[in-house]
């Protein structure tokens, strides 16, 4: 039977592309219960046997670096631990066919925008974002002289059951009652199911390119917040007038890091960003399913 690799395994996404996946799945991360067990960010792996499809799920994301070394580890995870997995891959009898990166949509180092296509420039300045440059970078230089098949997905937050990052932490903030709306939430953000993002594997590994990928919709704060507490039986989410959040950000400034607020993520919660799927709906039968329908938790 022939038969991915995956790394990233036993990460959010890893754990959503082995569920139900169409094909023989051979599992790496750091977890002790998977096949193959590797740090990819210090160890290069031992792959015994050869892969048609490799599918690079493995990264560093969802934290704020606060100093040079954290700062540091995003590039030790995300560029290092990519040249490593290629470095194994060059040992094995026969390179694979396709090769699938994980990207995001913070390549781009906007905060604001509209329909983002695939072609606007690659300007993020963090080191997440930059270190996903610098990925895709690697990714296509390996790919092109080794005559491997390279697909590059760019995902903005993904949605599924317990996820990390700020979707958990909206989910959990609403179920506990404390989350707010800021105005009146009508800011829109790319999202996708994670399932959907499984199931575009098989057909788009074949044709390679580099997609954005999205439900479709773009929900905004206010939808997504009422749709979550309408799953979980909670009542709706108040609203935060907008003078008082900006209040909150201004002090969030002076207390620092450790504030739930600043002015600089009160002007991400209060921006519309989203991104273009039309690139993937022209390649292929791209038909998301929208998160406000298909998410469950």
């Amino acid at each position: 039977m022939e038969e991915m690799l995956l790394t990233g395994a036993s990460g959010f996404l890893g754990e959503i592309i082995s569920k139900d996946f169409p094909m023989k799945i051979c599992k790496l991360g750091r977890s002790a219960h998977m096949d193959i067990v590797c740090d990819l960010a210090t160890n290069i792996p031992n792959l015994s046997t050869s892969f048609k499809i490799v599918t690079h799920a493995a990264g560093k994301a969802h934290t704020i670096p606060k100093t040079d070394v954290d700062k540091r580890a995003f590039f030790d995870i995300n560029v290092n631990g990519l040249n490593n997995l290629f470095k194994g891959l060059e040992r094995c009898t026969k390179l694979p066919e396709s090769f699938i990166l994980i990207s995001s949509v913070s390549v781009y180092g906007l905060d604001f925008g509209i329909d983002i296509t695939e072609d606007y420039p690659l300007e993020a300045k963090d080191p997440y974002g930059m270190s996903k440059i610098e990925a895709e970078n690697l990714a296509f230089q390996w790919c092109e002289l080794n005559k491997v098949k390279l697909t590059i997905l760019r995902l903005p937050l993904i949605a599924g059951n317990n996820p990390p990052g700020n979707l958990g932490a909206m989910i959990t903030g609403i179920e506990k009652g404390y989350y707010m709306n800021i105005g009146n939430g009508n800011a829109r953000k790319s999202i996708v199911l994670g399932s959907d993002v499984a199931r575009v594997i098989p057909t788009i590994s074949n044709i390679g390119g580099t997609y954005n990928l999205t439900d479709g919709y773009n929900p905004s704060f206010f939808e997504l917040s009422s749709y979550i507490a309408r799953e979980l039986g909670k009542r709706p989410s108040k609203d935060i007038p907008l003078f008082i959040a900006k209040g909150i950000a201004m002090l969030g400034d002076i207390l620092g890091a450790h504030a739930p607020l600043s002015t600089m993520k009160l002007n991400k919660v209060l921006s519309t960003l989203t991104f273009s799927d039309q690139k993937i709906k022209n390649t292929i039968d791209w038909e998301p399913i929208s998160v406000l329908e298909g998410l469950k938790l």
